[in-house]
């Protein structure tokens, strides 16, 4: 890594983008991905949506109590 760099022909703001939404990952712990794995192989699904309709029906129990 050099000790300095040339910023001077930058363009300042150049790939922002206001309204883009990012997908960022999320790590389960290694006993939680476990299960949602098994789980998933036994309904012929994969992680992804086995993890979005545990939240999706958590996100309803917490809405119900509100």
């Amino acid at each position: 890594m050099k000790k300095e760099y040339d910023f001077s022909k930058g363009v300042k703001g150049k790939f922002y983008r206001p309204n883009t939404r990012l997908n960022l990952p999320i790590y389960l712990d290694e006993d939680i991905a476990e299960f949602v794995n098994k789980y998933a192989r036994r309904k012929k699904t994969d992680a992804g949506t086995v993890v979005n309709r545990l939240l999706r029906n958590n996100k309803e129990i917490i809405q119900s109590f509100q």
